[in-house]
């Protein structure tokens, strides 16, 4: 965290008050936690909840039934009738009409039917089934490390902006001094009015800049909120210090991110399926055997016909079998559609685990650049901030000119940003090989 010069820390409340004055609908002020910003991301974000979703669809799938394991039981009804003028000639040449004749037909029933050889395609699909949750669950996985990964950049950036304007408030107190001196000097007649009208432009820029920096931190908590999934309008303090972690390795990040990162999980789960596949179109090459039996009621009407009423009912039960021989060759064809799709899932795989090595290797080092840069940037920051001070204290005595105050007040604005840059850039590393890796802490 920056440390402000000790006449200028009275500004630390005055900017409290402002942040309090943020919101356009008066919501109180509160400090936000890191690890309650990460929670209420948990729970609200609707990218969360949708994979969630999906999750639950995916496992209510995974049953034996919707794999085709078990029998299907149906009950059947039906009735009808029909009312005719008929003609009947016997073999005697006599003819008999009738007008309106009325027959009638009705059936009910149950039947059960049964799969029980499909060649093991019902077991394939089955396992299909279990690792098309899997893959939900790793989907869920990549989600939660994305949104988490966004809440902690979300949360450090309110933090960085929250310094700047804390920085912008600082020169602004700065140049609203200089003012005040220079128009005492005039006033007593040791002054000039081009002294004056230069520290007013000077102040009046300063003042933009601040207003400026207040927008980019009520932008910041926005999308912050906007993360979290709550009202957007709520105002917040964040902790100001930004913690980097100095000590990852890039050895044991590499093996974390074979046994942990999503896109690989999901890549290999897409392999194993795309196997399983190949598993059910072979399944086609074997007959299919079935079971069926049944309960049937029939009652029919037909006052013309040799029988004018009949009924029956009772069981009935068979075997089918079914074997394809020749579909126009499209069981080979489906075979190496399927083979190839292995194929690229294998290719998939490993172009995922280059790429996800790639972008470690680069996360990796643009983090210790930024540690090194984070270094520089903290030496040159102190440098500022004491010739600032030095400065600050020969302009009261009147020992140096008001263009040097001010080139002192732009060197240490640059310096604090910089700082600030540097510090945030290397958070955003260090988030993002945590999250290539998946060992981003989700807690």
């Amino acid at each position: 965290m920056i440390q402000f010069p000790s006449y200028l820390k009275s500004k630390n409340l005055l900017f409290s008050i402002a942040l309090l004055l943020l919101g356009s609908t008066g919501f109180a002020q509160q400090k936000l936690s890191l690890e309650e910003a990460i929670s209420t991301a948990l729970k609200n974000n609707y990218d969360i909840k949708l994979v969630n979703n999906d999750i639950r669809i995916a496992k209510n799938n995974v049953n034996p039934g919707n794999a085709g394991m078990l029998p299907q039981l149906t009950a059947d009804y039906s009735k009808g009738g029909s009312r005719q003028n008929t003609v009947q000639t016997a073999a005697t040449g006599v003819e008999k009409k009738s007008d309106g004749v009325k027959s009638t037909n009705q059936n009910y029933g149950a039947s059960l039917g049964w799969t029980v050889f499909d060649g093991f395609q019902m077991f394939a699909n089955y396992d299909r089934l279990k690792e098309l949750q899997k893959l939900g669950e790793v989907t869920a996985k990549g989600t939660i490390l994305t949104t988490v990964a966004d809440v902690i950049s979300g949360y450090y950036a309110v933090a960085r902006q929250q310094q700047l304007v804390m920085a912008a408030d600082t020169s602004l107190d700065i140049s609203k001094m200089r003012l005040t001196i220079a128009q005492n000097k005039l006033a007593i007649g040791r002054g000039s009015k081009l002294d004056v009208l230069a520290a007013t432009v000077d102040y009046n820029a300063d003042t933009s800049a601040y207003l400026q920096q207040q927008n980019l931190l009520r932008n910041s908590m926005v999308t912050l909120n906007q993360v979290m999934a709550r009202d957007l309008n709520l105002v917040f303090e964040v902790e100001e210090q930004i913690k980097i972690e100095e000590n990852l390795n890039y050895t044991a990040l590499a093996g974390l991110t074979e046994q942990l990162s999503p896109a690989l999980q999901s890549a290999f789960i897409n392999k194993k399926i795309a196997e399983l596949a190949l598993k059910q179109v072979k399944g086609q090459r074997y007959p299919t055997v079935g079971l069926n039996s049944g309960y049937e009621f029939s009652n029919s009407t037909s006052p013309t016909g040799f029988n004018q009423k009949f009924r029956a009912r009772g069981f009935t039960y068979g075997v089918t079998a079914s074997l394809n021989l020749f579909n126009g060759f499209l069981q080979r064809q489906n075979e190496r559609n399927a083979k190839i799709e292995i194929n690229s899932s294998e290719l998939n795989l490993e172009k995922t685990r280059l790429d996800l090595n790639a972008q470690l290797l680069t996360a990796f080092q643009n983090y210790q650049t930024n540690l090194d840069l984070l270094k520089v940037e903290q030496h040159n920051l102190d440098i500022a901030k004491n010739n600032l001070d030095i400065t600050l204290e020969k302009y009261r005595l009147g020992s140096i000119a008001p263009l040097e105050l001010r080139e002192a007040q732009r060197n240490s604005i640059t310096a604090i940003t910089r700082y600030l840059d540097a510090q945030y850039q290397a958070k955003l590393t260090e988030i993002s090989l945590k999250e290539i890796s998946g060992t981003l802490n989700i807690q």
